[in-house]
């Protein structure tokens, strides 16, 4: 249960940056400021109950709403008083029960900068509880601080100062890079960042992976790649993304395929091709057991919605 001492401290700031969103986001979609292309801003006017999404490495805060996200079989779900962090690229369902134009969605997110994150490791003491963590998921929440909450409101306030924000701009995200490292979610980061962790190798894993959803996968080829044994590579995987290697390349396909579908008009069988599906009827399939309707009455339902690129927040 939420600390209610905790909720007044955060209400100022929260209201500072809800005010901010609402200004540069007026209407439901989401805005990436092109002077920092890692900073999401959005909002959302209506209810947003099957989206699906390929989460980047990103701490998100909802600033005013909260969502559920469904990562293999397990759901997670944050709000106002929590912070997500998803520390590698994670396809993922999303849900958000409650939006509209009078209270709508607010989030804001941050691409992860593990540059950052390693030249700091090497500053911030490692942690003296050597608590295992070989089993911990890739995405969590942790529990939303004062300075982690100010620090994106005086990040996202120097949009309205141009001149300053080449030179204090990284020091801020430098600084939410430091919050979340000395938070709960810092060994999480920790393990990611540090070569020659099985958590490191597995992320190399996705990250090839995800050049080459489309081409046919030999999980052992992958797993040799990072240098793991197949066991060794499937436990791993699994632990850190809550879905085997072939069901994490499967949920990459279908969301691409829907991604191109909606923007690009493509019908499902080119889609399908496009993603490296041979059978259309397969794809039919699969696409239903996901998203809960078939490719065609899927894309009317959706494009009778108002879409953002990006769910990331």
């Amino acid at each position: 249960m939420p600390d209610p001492s905790a909720a007044d401290t955060l209400r100022a700031p929260r209201a500072s940056l809800a005010r901010r969103i609402l200004e540069r986001v007026p209407d439901s979609g989401m805005q990436q400021p092109p002077e920092l292309p890692g900073l999401i801003l959005m909002r959302i006017d209506q209810p947003a109950l099957n989206t699906c999404n390929v989460f980047e490495p990103c701490v998100a805060v909802i600033v005013q709403g909260s969502k559920h996200v469904l990562l293999g079989d397990e759901t997670v779900v944050y709000g106002e008083d929590r912070y997500l962090i998803v520390s590698m690229d994670l396809p993922a369902k999303t849900a958000m029960m409650q939006a509209s134009p009078e209270r709508p969605y607010l989030a804001v997110a941050l691409r992860l900068d593990w540059r950052d994150i390693s030249s700091l490791m090497l500053e911030m003491p490692a942690p003296t509880d050597r608590k295992a963590e070989a089993d911990s998921r890739a995405m969590t929440t942790g529990t939303l601080t004062l300075p982690l909450l100010d620090a994106f409101d005086r990040l996202v306030a120097l949009l309205d100062h141009p001149a300053d924000f080449p030179a204090l701009a990284p020091l801020i995200q430098r600084e939410i890079h430091y919050r979340l490292l000395a938070g709960e979610a810092g060994r999480r980061l920790r393990q990611i960042a540090t070569v020659d962790t099985q958590s490191h190798q597995v992320a190399r894993a996705i990250a090839s992976l995800n050049t080459r959803f489309a081409q046919p996968l030999r999980v052992e080829t992958l797993a040799r790649e990072v240098g793991m044994s197949l066991t060794t590579f499937h436990h791993h995987f699994k632990s850190l993304t809550a879905m085997s290697p072939l069901q994490y390349q499967k949920q990459l396909r279908l969301t691409e395929a829907r991604r191109l579908m909606l923007s690009e008009r493509l019908d499902a069988s080119t889609a399908a091709f496009r993603v490296g599906y041979e059978s259309p009827s397969q794809f039919s399939r699969e696409y239903r057991r996901l998203f809960g309707a078939p490719p065609s009455r899927d894309m009317a339902d959706m494009r009778g919605q108002p879409q953002a690129q990006s769910q990331a927040a």
